[in-house]
């Protein structure tokens, strides 16, 4: 079956938006200066504190989804999975940040903070469903 051209449109798209949350991954973990001195009041110290399962789920989150994307571009029916996976990290790491943690930088910025956060629920949903719907009729092999 050929390649439809939003198969390409949608896999570009899916990779720069995902190269925006690996870079917020890198940057943390990395402590680039430049990047973490932008963040709220707090961050850090909430990062820091966090137990070891809210890194991984954040991690599995980002990773997952960048190579979803590239999966996607690649045309393999294992992209819906690898979004799947996305979206699992992405709920343990909101569990946190929202309900478990005492204090959350990101419960703590406000409106702004929800809805970016919303907005990469949104979005994660809408690549695993364009996924699935590919692989069904095809495209993804």
């Amino acid at each position: 079956m050929k390649t439809p051209i939003h198969l390409w449109i949608i896999g570009v798209l899916a990779l720069i938006w995902n190269f925006g949350g690996v870079f917020d991954y890198v940057a943390v973990k990395f402590r680039m200066e430049s990047y973490i001195s932008q963040m709220p009041e707090g961050g850090m110290a909430f990062l820091d504190a966090a137990p070891a399962w809210y890194s991984a789920a954040w991690a599995i989150g980002v990773w997952f989804s960048l190579i979803g994307a590239l999966l996607l571009l690649l045309r393999s029916r294992l992209a819906p999975s690898a979004f799947g996976m996305s979206f699992l990290g992405l709920v343990i790491a909101s569990i946190y940040s929202f309900v478990i943690a005492d204090s959350s930088p990101m419960r703590d910025a406000g409106m702004g903070a929800m809805l970016f956060t919303l907005a990469i629920y949104v979005v994660l949903i809408i690549l695993y469903l364009y996924a699935r719907a590919m692989t069904r009729r095809g495209v993804l092999r």
